[in-house]
């Protein structure tokens, strides 16, 4: 699914940055401009990635007994909801 990009100008964007976020959240990219230049890209924000090697170590500190077999992932899951809580 393509994202909506959004252009405003750099005065928009300094008289109303409340609604430039709402767009954000929203799931728009706002470029904002000085004239036809672009100066700045606001974009909603990546969730974190936590690499295999993390989920790992997670893993052991809390006892899990997690091998890479067909249960992995669900074993990894069970990890990291226990560390949420």
């Amino acid at each position: 699914m393509a994202r909506l990009v959004i252009d405003i100008s750099e005065a928009e964007a300094t008289r109303d940055f409340g609604s430039l976020l709402v767009r954000v959240r929203a799931g728009a990219e706002v470029v904002i401009k000085d004239g036809s230049q672009p100066i700045a890209v606001v974009r909603p924000a990546e969730p974190p990635i936590r690499r295999l090697s993390e989920s790992l170590q997670l893993a052991r500190e809390h006892g899990s007994t997690a091998t890479p077999d067909e249960n992995f992932a669900k074993d990894v899951e069970a990890a990291e909801a226990d560390h949420r809580h």
